[in-house]
């Protein structure tokens, strides 16, 4: 019966950083630090409120957009934090984390033929979603350019095909960020233009030497910009499943049809959760951003020690080294690192073919598993 299934699903192929992480799950003693998750717990008066929402019977649909309430704290957020400024009623909408929220963009904003410009190496979530929606995807090279997609590269790319451009900073998997100066040529370059900019900004609390700058803050492309954001990096709440688009009016009002037959709302346990993290905690991401740092600067450190080639991750939880071996491709020397060295790291042809040659590691591990994890990786790079 494979035969009756939809081709653009049959050609879609699995992450492959899961394709990874499920081929070598099954070797002994084999320390990871491939998955990019927070290893903090959720807050406690997070948790708390989501307890205090079941215990009141908050367990009923929503608005299709989402509570009110949470809508208005998003929008008090992102306004006091990015000079970000958006009507909660008509220009936020809660969805079912930051996946969810980019599905539904593009299925609202593409046509089949459309090109959407993307980073390559880049998550590997972006492309599956821009071909279901019918949509081509254009991976430009910035391997070349620091990781960093700027104006002079976009340009090269654009077609009158081109719909969107997909801006995810900071990055997984290179951790690299934009300046501000970065983004407002980014800015004036499509300003005008019948192009939408998605930009995912779901690291956007884990910034380290700058403060995050958001491509919507300038009002010339204030209405062609859709934001992606959520609470599961900043508030160690992958689980609960609460992400937020933030875009213009007239664009939200058809993204929200789609999210409606899609979903009807986000969860109202985990809505209520969200609430209180963003408006209670908002310094909760803080103590996570230091330790994340400290992480940072020690990965770099034994790096450094081994010689390997990299780019200072400037937010995320990602640095992606160049770590090639004769004539492996990256798959096949993270299978041989899984085997010979017991540590596991996600190839970087996972995040499209301009990641070959590249490795990505993720250091949102306590320290005793980095200190463990490098120590195997300097004694495999010394062999």
């Amino acid at each position: 019966m494979e035969h009756l299934v939809n081709k653009n699903i049959k050609d879609i192929e699995i992450s492959g950083i899961r394709k990874f992480f499920n081929m070598v799950s099954d070797y002994e003693d084999v320390l990871s630090l491939s998955i990019g998750q927070p290893d903090f717990h959720t807050p406690e008066h997070v948790k708390q409120a989501a307890q205090q929402a079941i215990d009141s019977n908050y367990t009923t649909y929503t608005h299709n957009a989402g509570i009110l309430k949470l809508r208005d704290a998003i929008s008090s957020s992102v306004s006091r934090k990015y000079n970000l400024d958006y009507d909660p009623a008509e220009e936020v909408i809660v969805t079912v984390g930051a996946s969810q929220g980019i599905d539904i963009t593009l299925r609202t904003l593409l046509s089949p033929g459309d090109e959407v410009l993307l980073p390559g190496p880049v998550y590997p979530g972006y492309e599956p979603l821009i071909r279901l929606a019918g949509g081509v995807p254009v991976h430009i090279d910035i391997a070349g350019n620091g990781f960093k997609m700027t104006a002079d590269l976009i340009e090269q790319a654009m077609t009158d095909r081109t719909k969107c451009i997909i801006l995810p900073y900071p990055s997984n998997p290179t951790g690299v960020t934009l300046t501000e100066q970065e983004l407002k040529e980014i800015a004036t370059l499509i300003a005008g233009k019948d192009l939408i900019v998605l930009a995912d900004e779901i690291y956007s609390e884990l910034v380290y030497e700058q403060e995050h700058v958001s491509i919507a803050s300038f009002p010339e492309v204030r209405n062609q910009v859709i934001v992606v954001n959520g609470v599961s990096k900043s508030h160690a709440m992958t689980g609960w499943r609460i992400g937020y688009l933030l875009g213009p009016a007239v664009l939200m009002k058809h993204i929200l049809k789609v999210h409606q037959y899609n979903v009807s709302c986000a969860t109202s346990i985990s809505q209520y959760a969200a609430l209180e993290a963003i408006e209670k905690g908002a310094d909760d991401p803080v103590a996570m951003r230091e330790e994340y740092r400290k992480r940072r600067d020690y990965v770099m450190e034994r790096m450094d020690e081994m010689g390997l080639e990299y780019i200072q991750p400037g937010g995320a939880f990602y640095i992606f080294p160049k770590l090639a071996k004769g004539e492996l491709t990256s798959f096949e020397l993270g299978l041989e690192l899984v085997r010979e060295a017991g540590v596991a790291l996600v190839p970087g042809d996972a995040f499209s073919d301009y990641g070959e040659g590249y490795m990505r590691l993720s250091y949102a591990y306590d320290m005793e598993t980095l200190e463990k994890g490098m120590d195997r990786l300097a004694a495999f790079m010394k062999k």
